[in-house]
């Protein structure tokens, strides 16, 4: 793991794929209590095609490194446009899952000129930021000491990988190693405890709603790489999403996906993110 400095702290990063590459580098957003190996299926995927990426772990809960500042949404959203920059990247293709796809939404509308194109797959969007039931849980979270108690629930497999856990995300079957690696951050940390509170105090879904009235403003491509079996970001979210972005969105379908697509289908979801922003000759 790589670690670059940002005006909101260090940022822990992992790259892959030649430092060379012809192709528009990728930037990854994940989501709420998970890292950057939501993605590590993927970037390999492209790596292997030649197409270098980046995947930054955020203060969503399973951050190594508390950063202790300001992180509403609007806040990381800058922090990843901040990351961007450090690394002096240019027409990006930002791609993101889950409540960091609210956080791409975000990014766009503050500063997309570093970013070429975006990719979403199954995401928060509109007033869905969380869906429900997940809001019940956000709220738990804004305190610190009732995030820890909520943490530690999630220790045993069971309850971790069950479908109220991350196990309703998945269409496959989950790593525990891979979900311990995602409790453990809090489980352990109190700074990164309180940075998640501080992000959770901070999401209204009332912001997202009003970001959703400009999405048509961005006129760079757009693709939805959706799970039409989602529980929790239903097919018919990302169609409405594809209608907000305007024409320059395409909605793309994956029969069977649920929220963690980059986890179940990374080369599917590989493919269409290499398709999108690079053919090769």
């Amino acid at each position: 793991m790589a670690t670059i400095d940002t005006p909101f702290g260090h940022v822990h990063y992992r790259v892959a794929g030649p430092d060379d590459s012809a192709a528009p580098p990728v930037v990854f957003v994940h989501g709420f209590l998970v890292n950057h190996e939501l993605w590590t299926g993927v970037a390999d995927a492209l790596a292997a095609q030649g197409i270098r990426s980046y995947a930054p772990d955020l203060p969503l809960g399973s951050h190594p490194i508390a950063l202790d500042a300001d992180l509403s949404p609007q806040d990381v959203a800058r922090l990843i446009n901040d990351f961007i920059a450090a690394l002096d990247l240019t027409d990006v293709t930002l791609v993101g899952n889950d409540t960091g796809g609210a956080l791409c939404q975000f990014l766009i509308d503050t500063d997309h000129s570093r970013i070429g194109r975006l990719v979403l797959t199954n995401c928060d969007a509109f007033d869905k930021f969380p869906p429900p039931p997940f809001e019940v849980l956000f709220k738990v979270g804004r305190s610190p000491m009732r995030l820890r108690t909520m943490m530690a629930s999630m220790r045993p497999r069971m309850l971790r990988h069950s479908m109220l856990g991350y196990g309703g995300l998945v269409a496959k079957p989950l790593d525990p190693t891979l979900t311990t690696r995602w409790i453990t951050p809090c489980l352990r940390d109190t700074a990164v405890r309180r940075d998640t509170s501080k992000f959770l105090r901070k999401v209204k879904p009332a912001d997202l709603l009003d970001v959703s009235t400009r999405l048509n403003t961005f006129g760079k491509p757009v693709r939805l790489v959706w799970g039409n079996a989602d529980r929790f970001f239903k097919l018919a979210d990302g169609q409405r999403l594809r209608e907000a972005f305007g024409d320059n969105a395409e909605l793309v379908e994956v029969d069977g996906g649920r929220t963690f697509v980059p986890l179940d289908e990374p080369e599917r979801v590989a493919d269409e993110i290499r398709t999108m922003s690079y053919s090769p000759g």
